[in-house]
């Protein structure tokens, strides 16, 4: 039981919805675990509230937040400053408040290669499908260019400027062709027979959607590698519907346990126990899906 008084250090997350999260239950894990006088609570908080919430982070002296759907782009203007990678990417999931100063990092990126190498698969050269163009995708598209995969970007028709503006932003920074389609068969036939990796970088899925999938599995093969961000339910449709088609695939868990890991490093100055951390998740979600 976590003792908490007027010394104790508050962190959180803020999101909508926020009733899936288990990065309570992680980062108190790791809090008690290191013997730190912290708590970590999740916050919901609608996109018309986003700026009263911030303001009120700085007021109420909370130490830390993550950045969840659908407040990782939206949150920028909002902050005092933010880290190089951060504004690189041009999303944040983690603030850190340095006395009264509000600093942005994007933890999304190196969590989800963190990820992809602790499965053994390095991106270098790698063709990689990504659906979606929100604030995770911008993470992980930006630092799979960085390390040496070609991409393409998918999006519903009702999203495509904002996906030809990532594309645009990617090239501009690392002069490759990075390609923006319409999610549409005629553009998935084209691209999917070449693709070593397919990546969700989407809602789609999650709890309380589970039924729900971003690709339909006649795109599915063995020697495709398919990765959803999602990670409630830790097997999404998507992922079974993938593995049963031959394809290997790789939950969310490990990017969420990553990602967590860094931002409690920057909340407490130590080092994340990660073993700690993961143990707790995944009892968790196993808890939550019961």
């Amino acid at each position: 039981m976590i003792d908490i008084s007027g010394k104790t250090i508050v962190c959180g997350i803020i999101g909508d919805p926020v009733e899936h999260t288990v990065s309570p239950a992680m980062h108190n894990a790791a809090f008690a675990y290191a013997g730190l006088d912290y708590v970590y609570v999740p916050f919901q908080v609608k996109k018309e509230g986003l700026a009263e919430a911030i303001h009120g982070m700085g007021a109420l002296n909370i130490r830390g937040l993550n950045v969840t759907i659908p407040h990782k782009v939206g949150v920028i203007p909002l902050l005092s400053e933010l880290d190089f990678l951060a504004e690189y990417i041009g999303a944040v999931n983690t603030i850190v408040n340095h006395g009264g100063i509000l600093k942005g990092y994007n933890t999304d990126g190196i969590g989800f290669i963190r990820s992809l190498l602790e499965e053994g698969v390095n991106p270098k050269d790698k063709n990689v499908v990504v659906v979606g163009a929100g604030g995770a995708s911008r993470a992980i598209t930006f630092t799979l260019v960085d390390k040496g995969a070609s991409i393409t970007i998918l999006n519903r028709r009702s999203g495509m400027e904002k996906a030809v503006r990532l594309a645009d932003e990617i090239n501009n920074a690392f002069r490759r062709d990075v390609q923006a389609l319409e999610f549409e068969d005629e553009n998935l036939a084209k691209i999917m027979g070449k693709a070593d990796i397919l990546v969700n970088a989407t809602s789609v899925g999650m709890i309380p959607n589970p039924e729900e999938t971003p690709v339909e599995s006649r795109w599915f093969r063995p020697g495709l590698l398919v990765y959803d961000i999602v990670y409630n339910p830790v097997e999404t449709r998507l992922l079974r519907e993938a593995r049963q088609a031959g394809a290997t695939t790789i939950d969310g868990l490990g990017m969420l346990v990553w990602q967590g890991a860094m931002a409690f490093e920057y909340w407490t100055g130590q080092k994340a126990p990660f073993g700690i951390m993961r143990d707790a998740a995944s009892k968790a979600l196993t808890i939550k899906n019961e």
